[in-house]
């Protein structure tokens, strides 16, 4: 009989640790979307992410790219 509960109660354990793993992933997701839902752009307001790019081709972050590789 000593056999059959060590499998039980490991199991009972995991599955504990799965459920409390799931709670904190749950409250973690539901605070992460208050906190991005809780400061919406204004109409108007530029999006930080294209701030400052023009139409067009844009300028090389590393410089001058008509150097010639040998």
């Amino acid at each position: 009989m000593a056999n059959r509960t060590r499998p039980t109660l490991e199991k009972r354990a995991k599955e504990r640790a799965r459920q409390e793993k799931r709670k904190m992933k749950d409250e973690r997701r539901a605070s992460a979307k208050a906190t991005k839902s809780s400061s919406p752009r204004q109409e108007g307001e530029e999006d930080p992410d294209i701030a400052g790019i023009k139409p067009g081709p844009q300028p090389s972050p590393w410089g001058d790219e008509e150097e010639e590789i040998v």
